[in-house]
């Protein structure tokens, strides 16, 4: 019922016809001026309770007559309630994040770290990505599959969470995390397949050669952004010292930017060189706005006639009125 008052949503189709409340306003301003200028002057007595019961009376005929003509009014102009339909179209982009988790990943030329930085711009990432799926594949001396390619961000988010380092055996294993992540996105029937891979390292191990890995990518047509992560020169590394305690130590910064720049080229992505949680930041962002998908949205519109009610109640207003003059006649008779 309420929803015949939610004037913020209900349109008119013919809002002309609300012209018609100037007659009716100027016949309410003339009822009142005609009835000032005929006031009766009525002496104290008890015939003072009968003439206030009958004004009462009168101004309650006249409220359910005017309010008779605004609901007409307002049937006459048409509501309608509208309601939106929208069919969303979209390409969407199957992504995967294949992170580097080694132990290097825990140098702190990054606020907190590397690793904790990298999450902080994928979950960025992830969040802008409305439409798309994405996966996630951790690796070091070996990879694995952290989150299947989802849509669900909440899944994301929690995976992402749960990466630290230490989950598997220590290394840098680019190949194995590229090939991971092209295992996850070759069956994917999207027209674009991308693969984020970010590392700080220079690949010592794994079971696949990152050449390997470059040309199963190339083959299946999965555009790959790589990204070296890591200050110039030195930074502080975490070490065990000969009594198993972690300290920081100060050493140089290698990354295969060489590598990371041909599986870049070669697969029609970019390499970049992150050296701060701002230009970390600022690279996903850039691969964001290169990677747009496309979305077609189609509206529909439809509308509930309304006018029916807004009669029906100026009828029962009228027939209402007739009710109680029909009695105050009777009465008098």
């Amino acid at each position: 019922m309420w929803r015949y008052f939610d004037f913020k949503h209900i349109s008119f189709a013919h809002p002309q016809f609300f012209l018609l409340l100037l007659p009716v306003i100027a016949l309410f301003l003339y009822e009142q001026f005609q009835k000032k200028q005929s006031t009766p002057f009525i002496l104290s007595s008890l015939k003072n309770l009968k003439g206030q019961a009958n004004n009462a009376t009168a101004s309650f005929l006249k409220f359910l007559r005017y309010t008779a003509y605004l609901f007409f009014i307002i049937a006459l102009a048409r509501p309608q309630l509208g309601n939106v339909n929208e069919v969303i179209n979209s390409e969407g982009i199957d992504i995967v994040l294949s992170v580097d988790i080694s132990g290097s990943m825990l140098a702190e030329d990054f606020k907190p770290n590397r690793l904790e930085a990298a999450k902080e711009v994928s979950k960025d990432f992830i969040e802008n990505r409305l439409t798309d799926r994405i996966g996630i594949v951790i690796f070091s001396g070996e990879s694995f599959t952290q989150c299947p390619v989802t849509s669900d961000k909440n899944i994301l988010y929690d995976q992402l969470r749960n990466i630290k380092s230490g989950l598997l055996e220590d290394g840098t294993a680019i190949g194995m995390g590229l090939a991971t992540a092209v295992e996850r996105l070759k069956d994917s029937k999207v027209k674009s397949k991308i693969i984020v891979l970010l590392t700080d390292g220079v690949n010592n191990g794994g079971l696949i050669d990152p050449l390997t890995a470059l040309e199963i990518a190339k083959a299946y047509k999965i555009r790959v952004y790589t990204i070296g992560v890591g200050t110039h020169d030195m930074a502080n590394y975490p070490t065990q010292d000969q009594f198993g305690n972690m300290t920081m130590q100060q050493q140089e910064v290698q990354i295969d930017e060489e590598l990371l720049k041909k599986i870049a080229t070669e697969t029609g992505g970019v390499y970049y060189r992150a050296t701060s949680n701002q230009s970390l930041e600022n690279i996903y962002k850039a691969i964001d706005k290169l990677e747009k998908t496309s979305i077609k949205m189609n509206s529909f519109k439809h509308y509930a006639e309304m006018f029916s009610l807004y009669a029906f109640i100026g009828i029962a207003c009228i027939v209402l009125e007739q009710i109680i003059r029909y009695a105050i006649r009777r009465t008098i008779n």
